[in-house]
């Protein structure tokens, strides 16, 4: 096993936010099972990775009931499902080791926050050396307010600015057609 999908943050806390009615792809869990069913038939590793925030008393809590994968994504027995409580998904996790235990050298990426634990994740796992692949419409993303100002960053141009950030430097940008042959 070379390869690995890292499906990140996909779970039922964004959906429960008022910003998910503008999120850029609703329609995520449908391109992420498509990825692990690639995975899965190409006998790669998938990684699932929820975000979690104990004691905050949002929708990241875990108490609230919230953190947990949405509807229609199941991890099979074997599937590692992580905990995180950064950004990332390797900083607070035994991501890393997992996959190096494994044999992993490459990394495929989806989840939701397309610019921030997908981005990162993808950033420092090519830091640790992986060959990163970021899959962008297995991504999802909500616009983004400025924090002094409020101007608002709207969809596509977080995701062009993330693909801008990472592609060539970072990681491969892809997408589900390309990998799947469909």
């Amino acid at each position: 096993m070379k390869r690995a999908l890292i499906v990140i943050d996909v779970q039922e806390s964004f959906r429960r936010r008022p910003s998910w009615a503008e999120v850029s792809n609703p329609g995520v869990v449908g391109q992420v099972n498509r990825l692990v069913d690639l995975a899965r038939d190409s006998g790669d590793l998938v990684v699932w990775v929820l975000h979690s925030e104990p004691g905050s008393g949002d929708v990241f809590d875990p108490a609230l009931g919230h953190v947990r994968l949405m509807d229609g994504l199941t991890p099979l027995d074997d599937e590692p499902l992580l905990t995180k409580t950064s950004h990332n998904a390797f900083t607070t996790t035994n991501l890393q080791q997992t996959l190096t235990a494994r044999g992993v050298r490459e990394l495929l990426v989806s989840g939701i926050r397309t610019e921030q634990c997908c981005e990162t994740t993808t950033r420092v796992g090519s830091d640790l050396g992986f060959d990163m692949t970021f899959v962008t419409d297995a991504t999802a993303t909500m616009p983004l307010p400025h924090w002094r100002t409020g101007a608002v960053l709207g969809v596509q141009e977080v995701i062009e600015r993330t693909e801008y950030v990472l592609a060539g430097r970072f990681a491969r940008i892809s997408d589900v057609a390309t990998l799947t042959g469909s």
